[in-house]
């Protein structure tokens, strides 16, 4: 059996139905690409990184050769088989796995055929990615999303690509292995397991009834036949990245929702919403794609529900300390493909919250509550009222934050709430190789930004027009994105005015741009300076800075390790420092897996780690391929984040 990861990734579906194609002008691309080198290596001669990134793309650190480490284990190499390896001194065992049992009256899993749809809603979902833990009474709570389904495996065609639903028991089953799980875990003799029964443990699937708040919620864009009311929405689709509230409540991300849906008849729709429909990558074509919901669910065919698509893409808030709590979109954040939730409170005790839109040229944002944060006060409010904003990247390493207000883009706050890229657009936010995770250093001023990659960047049409994102505009190479067909990726810094995250303003470099100097002997895919020969690593995807600083980066990459990708093996967990830029490999996932997800338990001693989609061969070499959550321990049980 082979990796069970879908045929095509969310890029490459969207590459289907909305084709843009990659014809490139070669020697122009490369010779822009070339001639940018002296200012690139002063983007990322910046701050605390400065004395790291040097002043050019290849030149070597002696301040990071002199600076002690702070990294408490020795860089593992790459690994390319079917398991999970971690530094000498550390220790990795299974928590859970896909299919795990929630509740005593939960089916068996079956190393065969996986789990039957009576009881689907009552097992661990399928494809762990972001999560969070809550200590809730003194009681350990793990929330924890499931992005999407294998289909091939749950639908018990292992050796059919692109396997969709041909029955209504099928969606059932596709629908309640995804969306979040919350679970009670707790450590025993034999290590990390869930508590079955916990009064604490549910599961939010693809039709749990959810309500929303903000611009958007109660909007006619928002009202279907089935709820014209437009608040009580059902479910919560491709539960991406996460972030949790300062008031102890999860943020589950809804990510690539538009693959959800799809025609039965040809049908056209008003000017807005096919408008819409192209922005986010809706298909109208009468064909099953991904998963073939709208063959058997009504709710997902958009010729008989045109705004069901307008009610997804939004950041879901989940209370884990209440199993009977009904979870809210909250639209004033605005709607996109969600990567995650970056929360910090700011002096003034405002909630700001970054985001990014995990799409080829789409771009980042960030939210300050109207309201201050008080511990113990109502924080209702905190998500609802305040404004949204789209970042601007300036070549010369300042930014600013750009409020999406119907004055700037001449859209009322409820079209900025469903249609937030069209008004990003209109006030010239910063085209991004898809941003994904962001995170916040708890120890500086600052926050970073996974940009994986984009392929695009830089490309041409058969016209010999430059490539655009989804709303026409041009993917021309710019400073934080200063790569043609972006295959490496890089993490992007930005530092707030004032050190206040509430700020506009704001000055940026370059942490690191992922690259191969075994491939690229000179020139910016060799990558920064701190990328060398035993740490190659491409597509920075998921990234969590702990309580000391040190930005944790797990990657979703090509992991063939060869050509472009040679020396780099497994998708992998590296750690890096904020202030020296070194970058170490901590951990490697099983061939055909991402490792997405980062968590701590409540003594910090205690790191878990999701494995999304391995292929053949993990967990067991004689059954099905398990998404799984693997606890990392030292051995002197020290603290480990």
């Amino acid at each position: 059996m082979t990796n069970q990861k879908p045929k095509l990734s969310a890029d490459e579906w969207d590459e289907l139905n909305f084709p843009r194609p990659d014809v490139q002008e070669f020697d122009r691309v490369v010779e822009r690409a070339i001639s940018r080198r002296g200012f690139l290596g002063g983007v990322l001669a910046f701050g605390s990184g400065a004395a790291v990134m040097g002043t050019g793309l290849l030149k070597g650190s002696t301040a990071m050769a002199q600076q002690a480490s702070r990294f408490a284990f020795e860089q593992i190499a790459i690994a390319t088989d079917s398991t999970v390896h971690v530094p000498a001194g550390y220790n990795w065992k299974i928590m859970a796995s896909w299919g795990d049992a929630l509740f005593s009256d939960a089916p068996a899993f079956d190393p065969a055929t996986g789990i039957p749809a009576a009881g689907s809603d009552r097992v661990f979902g399928e494809n762990t990615d972001g999560m969070e833990l809550f200590n809730i009474g003194g009681k350990e709570v793990l929330a924890v999303n499931s992005e999407y389904t294998n289909n091939e495996i749950n639908l018990g065609t292992p050796d059919v690509e692109d396997a969709v639903a041909t029955s209504a028991e099928d969606v059932t089953r596709l629908q309640n292995f995804q969306g979040v799980t919350v679970m009670e875990i707790a450590e025993g003799a034999d290590g990390w397991a869930i508590v079955k029964d916990s009064p604490f443990n549910r599961r939010i699937t693809n039709n749990t009834p959810i309500t929303a708040d903000g611009p958007a919620a109660g909007h006619d864009l928002l009202k279907t036949e089935a709820d014209p009311t437009g608040m009580a929405i059902l479910g919560t689709l491709n539960n991406c990245g996460s972030g949790r509230t300062p008031w102890g409540t999860y943020l589950t991300c809804e990510e690539n929702f538009n693959g959800y849906f799809g025609a039965t008849a040809e049908a056209t729709f008003d000017d807005a919403v096919a408008a819409g429909y192209k922005r986010y990558g809706v298909s109208t074509k009468v064909d099953p794609g991904n998963y073939n919901y709208h063959g058997f669910d009504a709710r997902f065919d958009v010729t008989k529900n045109p705004n069901e698509p307008h009610r997804h893409g939004y950041i879901v808030e989940i209370n884990p300390a209440d199993a009977t709590s009904t979870p809210v979109k909250h639209t004033a954040l605005g709607r996109f493909k969600h990567e995650n939730a970056a929360c910090v409170v700011a002096p003034s005790g405002q909630i700001v919250v970054y985001m990014g839109d995990d799409e080829r040229g789409e771009f980042m944002y960030k939210w300050v509550s109207r309201d201050i944060y008080v511990p113990g006060g109502d924080t209702s409010t905190l998500l609802v009222e305040g404004q949204l904003f789209a970042a601007t990247f300036k070549d010369d390493q300042t930014g600013a934050w750009v409020a999406l207000t119907p004055e700037a883009t001449g859209m009322s706050a409820a079209e900025i709430a469903i249609f937030t890229r069209t008004a990003a657009s209109k006030v010239g936010a910063t085209t991004m190789d898809r941003p994904e995770w962001v995170a916040v250093n708890p120890v500086s001023p600052e926050a970073y930004c996974c940009l994986t990659n984009n392929a695009r960047r830089g490309a041409m049409k058969d016209d010999g027009t430059p490539q655009t994102n989804a709303g026409g505009e041009v993917l021309a190479l710019n400073a934080p994105n200063p790569r043609a067909t972006n295959e490496y990726g890089q993490i992007v810094r930005w530092r707030p005015e004032g050190g206040n995250h509430v700020s506009a303003a704001f000055t940026w470099d370059l942490y690191v741009m992922a690259g191969n100097p075994a491939v690229h002997k000179d020139g910016p895919y060799a990558g920064t300076a701190n990328i060398n020969a035993g740490n190659l690593f491409n597509s920075p995807d998921g990234m969590m800075i702990d309580s000391t600083g040190i930005i944790w980066i797990q990657t979703d990459g090509d992991d063939s390790n060869e050509g472009e990708f040679a020396g780099m093996g497994n998708n992998q967990m590296l750690a890096g420092d904020s202030v020296s830029g070194e970058i170490r490999r901590f951990l490697t996932g099983p061939i055909g897996s991402e490792v997405t997800g980062l968590t701590w338990s409540s003594d910090k001693r205690t790191m878990f780690v999701g494995i999304q989609h391995p292929g053949a061969g993990f967990p067991a070499a004689d059954g099905l391929p398990r998404s799984s959550i693997v606890a990392v321990k030292r051995d002197d049980a020290a603290m480990i984040g």
